[in-house]
């Protein structure tokens, strides 16, 4: 079974502002470089859809209504989900904050037909949360994720197992996961345009086409997808990034971004139990341009104040730039549980001392709010050319300063 909310940013934004249900809704900020973070369906009709600019999307929707994001409401909402979907089953693998596949062979013993199973999901999430979801059930992930995005919005598919090659076979080609853009032109040229037009080609054409990729779209053609639902996926890194409303050229401006992307990731990496040994540094300059580089640890972290330091020796690594940054970001990777790990410590104690700042300002703002407390640099207005957030609003975004 694949469960995945309708609208999620939007319908989590409604339960504060249920006056505006019906309306066109975009989630997002107003900063020139701002991007659609979620839509409702009625401004989807006009063609607005997420990771659009926001200035791109007011103007296919000047009636939309923009709201400002609270991404801690979207983690608590999210959190209550997955709660909902592990009392059915504990075999829960999330994809995001708002979707997941659950292997529900165990709780038919229980619960009944997977209809039933799928329908009883539904009813909980609209009465204990107050939004709505679309199910897709299948016998594989694949084909179930297929029949979830068919059945949006607050739907419920289910496609039998004996009805699977018959329904794939009447999808166009692009149904298939790893057939983008390219993919389906290399596809057309040979006249293939249909899930059926795949599975009806010999896999040594496919493999000439697409390389290893025609062996997979091949197997899919035929609904074969042998993955199971993996409960438990450790996270591979943690980070964060910020694109600024103007392109940065300054060093002072890059560090304190830095600064405050390091304490954003370690209290994620603190909040998972887990410390990296590695972080990575990426920029991309105005001219969409994309650099990254990474540096190995000598020993395991979760402090910001030594994530930040890390991450400016890359900056500085670098040596003078070619032209001014428009996005910043910072990365820990290799990551490990921090629970009995062993912590070298500077001989005068700094990181230990890091360390326990860090430790006091996680309890002070989980009791009073994210980052209510954080270091004063912070809180510099200079760092401010990070893209405004403004709530309910309408009205266009500024545009892109050239």
């Amino acid at each position: 079974m694949h469960v995945d909310m309708d609208a999620f940013y939007v319908s989590v934004e409604l339960l504060k502002r249920p006056e505006l249900a019906g309306r066109p809704i975009i989630v997002g900020g107003l900063g020139g470089r701002s991007v659609v973070l979620s839509a409702s369906y009625e401004a989807r009709r006009y063609g607005v859809h997420s990771a659009m600019p926001m200035s791109q999307a007011f103007r296919l929707c000047p009636q939309a209504v923009i709201l400002e994001p609270h991404h801690e409401d979207y983690r608590d909402v999210s959190g209550r989900l997955m709660a909902i979907f592990e009392s059915i089953t504990p075999l829960v693998e999330p994809l995001s904050v708002d979707e997941a596949f659950l292997d529900i062979a165990g709780a038919m013993r229980l619960l009944g037909p997977p209809r039933a199973i799928g329908e009883l999901i539904r009813k909980r999430v609209a009465s204990e949360l107050g939004i709505t979801a679309s199910v897709g059930i299948a016998s594989t992930k694949f084909v179930a994720k297929i029949a979830s995005t068919r059945s949006k919005p607050d739907g419920l598919l289910l496609i039998p197992r004996d009805e699977t090659v018959a329904y794939l076979h009447t999808l166009n080609v692009s149904a298939l996961w790893g057939v983008g853009a390219k993919t389906r032109e290399s596809l057309a040229r040979v006249g293939i345009s249909t899930v059926e037009d795949v599975a009806r080609t010999p896999v040594s054409v496919l493999k000439r086409l697409l390389g290893a990729t025609g062996e997979h779209v091949y197997e899919l053609a035929w609904g074969r997808d042998p993955r199971t639902v993996t409960p438990v996926r450790r996270e591979k890194s943690i980070g964060a990034e910020e694109t600024f409303a103007r392109d940065v050229s300054d060093d002072e401006t890059l560090h304190t971004e830095l600064l405050r992307l390091a304490h954003k990731t370690a209290v994620r990496l603190r909040a998972a139990g887990l410390q990296c040994r590695a972080v990575s540094l990426k920029l991309r300059y105005a001219d969409f341009s994309t650099l990254t580089r990474t540096r190995t640890l000598r020993e395991p972290v979760d402090s910001a104040q030594l994530i930040y330091e890390e991450s400016r020796a890359l900056l500085a690594a670098l040596g003078p730039r070619r032209m001014s940054v428009r996005l910043i970001g910072l990365r820990t990777e290799r990551l490990e549980p921090a629970e009995g790990a062993a912590v070298q410590l500077t001989l005068d104690g700094r990181d230990d001392n890091w360390r326990s700042a860090e430790d006091a300002l996680d309890k002070i703002n989980a009791r009073f709010g994210e980052l209510g407390v954080m270091p004063a640099r912070l809180l510099d207005p200079a760092r401010r050319g990070r893209s405004g957030r403004t709530s309910g609003r309408t009205g266009p975004p500024p545009e892109e300063s050239s």
